[in-house]
């Protein structure tokens, strides 16, 4: 019987796949083995489906918390990848060899819950990784050693590669879980090398990790005993096939892969198809510079060349025939950005990682997620929106009467509670934009389909089957960590919008316990906003007020009432959050009748006549009771007059009228005599004093519209006996500012 080929590599290296496509084409073996799960065997034929497009992944996750994921990538020029191809391309019998994924993710949970192995740990725990160690010594990334050193091997890739993972095994600390794993793995695929020579294959191909090599050419099998033993660690998870990127390849996500550059080594892979390793250097530079000019900058090809040149002498002298990725970027620094890093960040970022996106066939196997998200486009006729177009949609939320299923008449509410639930996830599907009018019923969304929505749709697999179950778990999981009523209302909000009213419910709870903590007025407010917003508009959601929710608006209410006055004493930065805390609770209060108006009124009354508050707080107190119909134009003036009275300071004076000029600046504009109170007032201060009240006022004005400050000249020409364009002259002009330009401001 011939001894099995062991093919070392490493995960989604360039050569590695150019290297094993070759050896495979030299050796032609009758079975093809790949480090993978051994539950994924039904998804290889998908591989290399004429309508695949790679990157892709086999994602594998339990079913039942604690959620636990495993994810095997797969680039076009990943060595698995090849392998699989080359196999499909001679119609050779291929099968993936490691250890099922539902017995893997069973044994790293077992790691989390403390289940340990009872034998001697045979190798001490060390906190220095190998691959730092290796960074530390030759004081270069290891990626940049490992790129010098097997990436740009012209021969003997798997001899190298071999002897590379022996010592990496050698030199290796693993605790005591990952030793044991690794032992566990590597004795099932050694079995599964045994089985496959028992089944009468002779000549076979093993395709694995570098640092597994060694041990199924040493290693003993798993003996049938500790096979079965093993089988009973199997626990309930699901496993597919998903379209991946670049992006996420470059996040090293998985189970022992991931790069930071894999757009970098497709030029690799590319360049080693062609027969000349240096080409990647050309292509990586061309699309560097490329990058640059679409970002505005001037990147001449004599750029390109002396970059070319410093990025050979680079490698030259750090001891390698081709440049690296490192001596790439250092050239294109030096040569292209003259020194400055920052320059080519963007660059870096687009040329290193690129843009690709895998495709797999409509009819794969998908998750209850995926399903679920196609049924819900089906069922909401939304299917002609899934395009790469982007699109918009106006929904109307109102109840069509002109049809006569329920479905068809809440058709758009289903769709804006769908869109919403997708928002939830993080599924870039839908973004809502501003609807055409300020009509609530109303909203506008934009679609747009990609296959990174793909991505966040199996990724979001692992909260739940149906889009609704997840988004349900992912919102409960938010109001668990929420630590102040503003997160927990929020998290209510978000439940509201998704039409999800047990989860509403939920985060009621979650928002009485965290009431009994005391919270400042802008808090509160806001939090008093959302829940209003709820009952105001709930009906139009099909969501049922309940008894908790109006108790918790009472109670914030009342403490609200309790703390605002406390609340204005403050400075006038702080001043501006309470005045919109003020106007957030009067809305409230003026839409939901159930809340005490009388108690709102009289606190209004407190703030607008007390001499220790905020005087801008205390004026615009007074403009809302003004705007309320409480206050008649005498009491106006006699307290106008007492805050703009001779010996009130200058700024306390005019920030009152600051307050008062926020709201109903036409019923103010309207009354004469407060303009001749203001003008009184004026007249009143010396240079030092008018200077600091100036500060005030024209920060008001600046926001009056150049109606009402036309209106306004109007009143103070007939108070002064002049015209008004003549008053509006003097009022638009700058030069009577400019003897304030020496004034000193800092004690305002």
């Amino acid at each position: 019987m011939t001894e099995p080929v062991i093919f070392a590599i490493r995960h989604l290296s360039a050569a590695a796949g150019f290297n094993v496509r070759k050896k495979l084409t030299k050796y032609k073996p009758d079975l093809v083995l790949i480090e993978g799960p051994a539950n994924a065997n039904d998804m290889l034929p998908w591989f290399c489906h004429k309508q695949t497009r790679l990157p892709i992944a086999i994602l594998s996750y339990t079913t039942q918390e604690p959620l636990h994921t495993l994810l095997y990538p797969f680039a076009q020029y990943s060595a698995e990848y090849q392998a699989i191809s080359w196999a499909y391309e001679h119609n050779i019998p291929c099968r993936f060899m490691d250890v099922p994924s539902d017995i893997l993710l069973s044994l790293i949970q077992a790691k989390e819950q403390g289940l340990k192995q009872e034998q001697e740990d045979v190798y001490t725990k060390d906190t220095t990784n190998i691959y730092t160690s290796l960074e530390q010594t030759l004081e270069q990334s290891f990626d940049s050693i490992y790129e010098r050193s097997l990436e740009q091997l012209e021969q003997d890739y798997d001899v190298k590669a071999y002897e590379f993972g022996q010592q990496i095994r050698l030199h290796s600390h693993d605790d005591k879980f990952d030793y044991a794993l690794n032992h566990v793995r590597e004795a099932y695929m050694k079995r599964s090398i045994v089985e496959a020579q028992l089944q009468g294959f002779n000549k076979i191909f093993c395709v694995c990790g570098a640092y597994h090599a060694p041990a199924l050419k040493q290693n003993e099998p798993l003996s049938d005993s500790e096979f079965e033993q093993l089988n009973k660690f199997s626990i309930s998870t699901n496993i597919t096939l998903m379209p991946y990127s670049y992006y996420h390849l470059s996040k090293q996500s998985g189970y022992g892969a991931g790069n930071n550059a894999p757009a970098y080594f497709d030029f690799v892979w590319q360049a080693l198809k062609l027969g000349d390793y240096a080409k990647a250097s050309y292509l990586y530079l061309s699309h560097l510079c490329q990058s640059q000019r679409q970002q505005g900058y001037f990147v001449s090809t004599a750029h390109f060349i002396d970059a070319i040149k410093l990025a050979n002498t680079l490698a030259y002298l750090r001891n390698s025939k081709y440049p690296t990725l490192e001596d790439l970027k250092d050239a294109a620094i030096t040569c292209i950005a003259q020194g400055n890093a920052a320059a080519l960040s963007v660059a870096f970022a687009s040329v290193d990682i690129g843009k690709k996106i895998g495709k797999l066939p409509t009819n794969v196997s998908r998750t209850a997620l995926q399903d679920d998200f196609y049924k819900q486009l089906k069922n909401l006729k939304l299917e002609k929106y899934c395009t790469f177009e982007n699109i918009t949609l106006d929904l109307d939320l109102r109840e069509n009467l002109k049809v006569k299923s329920q479905d068809s008449a809440f058709l758009d509410l289903n769709r804006s509670f769908f869109f919403n639930r997708l928002r939830v996830l993080n599924i870039d599907f839908a973004r809502q934009t501003k609807y055409k009018s300020d009509a609530i019923w109303g909203e506008s969304w934009n679609l747009r389909w990609s296959e990174e929505s793909e991505i966040q749709i199996v990724e979001s697999a692992l909260l739940g089957e149906t889009i609704k179950l997840a988004a349900t778990f992912a919102l409960k999981e938010q109001a668990n960590n929420c630590t102040d009523i503003a997160s927990a209302s929020a998290v209510f909000e978000e439940a509201f919008l998704c039409g999800l009213t047990q989860v509403c419910e939920y985060a009621l709870k979650a928002l009485q316990k965290l009431s009994v903590n005391t919270a400042a007025i802008e808090e509160i407010s806001k939090c008093m906003y959302k829940l209003a917003n709820t009952i105001k508009y709930g009906s139009l959601r099909k969501f049922n007020q309940n008894d908790t929710l109006t108790a918790l608006l009472e109670q914030f209410y009342l403490r609200a009432c309790l703390i605002l006055a406390q609340a204005c004493i403050c400075d006038d930065k702080a001043a501006n959050d309470v005045i919109e805390s003020i106007e957030r609770i009067n809305k409230v209060q003026i839409d939901l009748n159930f809340l005490d108006q009388q108690c709102w009124v009289d606190l209004l009354k407190d703030i607008s006549n007390r001499d220790d508050l905020n005087t801008k707080c205390s004026g615009f107190a007074m403009a809302i009771l003004i705007e309320r119909g409480l206050i008649d134009e005498n009491l106006l003036n006699m307290e106008l007059s007492r805050r703009l009275a001779k010996g009130v300071a200058a700024d306390l004076g005019a920030a009152y009228f600051e307050g008062l000029a926020q709201k109903n600046r036409y019923s103010l504009i309207l009354r004469l005599s407060l303009w001749k109170i203001l003008d009184n007032y004026l007249q009143s201060l010396d240079d030092e004093e008018f200077k600091r009240a100036l500060v005030f006022l024209r920060r008001t004005f600046s926001e009056f519209k150049a109606s009402e400050k036309s209106d306004i000249a109007e009143n103070l020409g007939q108070i002064w006996g002049l015209n008004q364009q003549q008053v509006s002259k003097v009022l638009m002009s700058d030069e009577n500012l400019t003897s304030i330009d020496d004034f000193n401001f800092d004690d305002i």
